[in-house]
């Protein structure tokens, strides 16, 4: 997957952020938000991270595309660094790698679309139930992902999806920044957030790897 960083001579891109009503208590979904991760995973261990930008062929929003990638930068960088993490560049090695991407319409096979190499779009295994939770949700508009990554085990460790239409960002992104604020502070999941995930895994086992 070629990352990398978005110029403001690309051309606007046509899609975004989809809003979706809240879900019954039953979903995974909390409001415009939903997170998943890896609930065997000792997250005290990562400590630096690196932001990698967007997915080639997956980062189409339909406001200045370089605008979006700075604000999600610093929603990343602003979440994490509250929380002890340090960030540092992609040659110092680091804990973990963030990427983001724009989940098109549900029917869209998003793993024939971009670049994924070298990390896959970990939309299969026990990660396809939130997923394809959200993607049915947002299915006319498509949803902001979030991916935080283990570059060691080239595993997903932590995930946030956002469901709100973004096409003004200087008066609608306040309103998702607020929301990310919110979901960083889940993370890193506690003791019984990990619990919660691996009864939930257990409820909707793995069907793939």
């Amino acid at each position: 997957m070629r990352l990398y960083r978005l110029h403001r001579s690309n051309p606007l891109l046509p899609i975004l952020f989809a809003f979706v009503p809240l879900f019954l208590s039953s979903s995974p979904l909390v409001a415009k938000t939903a997170i998943d991760f890896n609930p065997n995973l000792d997250f005290s261990k990562y400590k630096t991270f690196t932001f990698i930008g967007g997915v080639e062929n997956l980062t189409m929003f339909q406001v200045d595309p370089q605008l979006m990638f700075d604000r999600i930068h610093h929603a990343v960088q602003d979440g994490l660094t509250k929380r002890g993490l340090r960030e540092v560049e992609l040659s110092q090695h680091p804990d973990l790698v963030i990427r983001y991407w724009a989940n098109p319409p549900s029917q869209v096979n998003v793993a024939t679309m971009g670049n994924w190499s070298p990390y896959r779009a970990y939309i299969d295994s026990y990660w396809g139930w939130i997923y394809n939770d959200v993607s049915n949700a947002s299915a006319k508009e498509g949803s902001l992902i979030i991916d935080f990554i283990d570059p060691k085990s080239k595993d997903l460790a932590w995930r946030v999806y956002l469901m709100r239409k973004i096409t003004t960002p200087d008066k609608e992104w306040k309103k998702a920044d607020e929301e990310l604020s919110k979901a960083f502070d889940a993370y890193p999941p506690s003791a019984a957030d990990k619990e919660g995930k691996k009864n939930e895994r257990a409820a909707h086992p793995s069907t793939s790897n």
